[in-house]
């Protein structure tokens, strides 16, 4: 399956080590960034076809109002025009982030690609502003095909948000247990 990999960061979070994982698994997919920085540079590192969409980041955040978003169209439209361009060589758009998710949607509704959005967050009030919250819900209940949360509290808030629970589906981060296994370290005897 060709995929097409969305996320806003350069940097390097959680939410970008977790989608390093999935898209080192898709030899013929390509990891789009909004912005360029440590994150391409490890993805590269790890074989994963990078190519920066943007560049300039995204001056929209969790927490802004109506203004700030529509404020950004003038950054927005080049990106969903490259991203809508890019979609029609793939067969899905995974959308790794908010930003990505609303770039995401746009392009998967204008290039008929379909659209899967990772939700990584809770969508509380605490975190999104209310505008921002509708917004990702609304796009989600329109155009995604899948939502995946990360864990029972981000599926539950997508749902209490009035997402729809038919597209939701909750699944955890996964890891490489070896990465965690101490048995073959030698275990030193405490000293009291």
């Amino acid at each position: 399956m060709k995929i097409l990999f969305l996320d806003q960061s350069g940097k390097l979070g959680g939410a970008e080590l977790c989608l390093l994982d999935l898209a080192k698994v898709y030899p013929e997919a390509l990891l789009g960034l909004f912005e360029d920085g440590q994150f391409r540079q490890l993805a590269e590192q790890n074989q994963v076809s990078v190519k920066v969409l943007s560049d300039r980041a995204i001056a929209v955040r969790k927490a802004s109002s109506w203004l700030t978003g529509l404020s950004s169209l003038s950054q927005l439209i080049p990106l969903v025009a490259n991203v809508t361009q890019l979609s029609r060589s793939f067969d899905l758009i995974y959308a790794n982030t908010p930003k990505a998710l609303i770039v995401g949607a746009i392009a998967s509704f204008i290039g008929r690609c379909p659209l899967v959005f990772h939700l990584h967050d809770i969508l509380s009030l605490d975190h999104f502003s209310a505008a921002n919250r509708w917004l990702m819900v609304a796009l989600c209940n329109r155009f995604a095909s899948r939502v995946i949360a990360v864990s029972q509290a981000s599926l539950t808030s997508f749902i209490e948000a009035g997402g729809r629970s038919e597209i939701a589906v909750k699944v955890y981060n996964g890891f490489q247990p070896e990465d965690y296994d101490r048995s073959s370290e030698k275990r030193q005897p405490n000293s009291a």
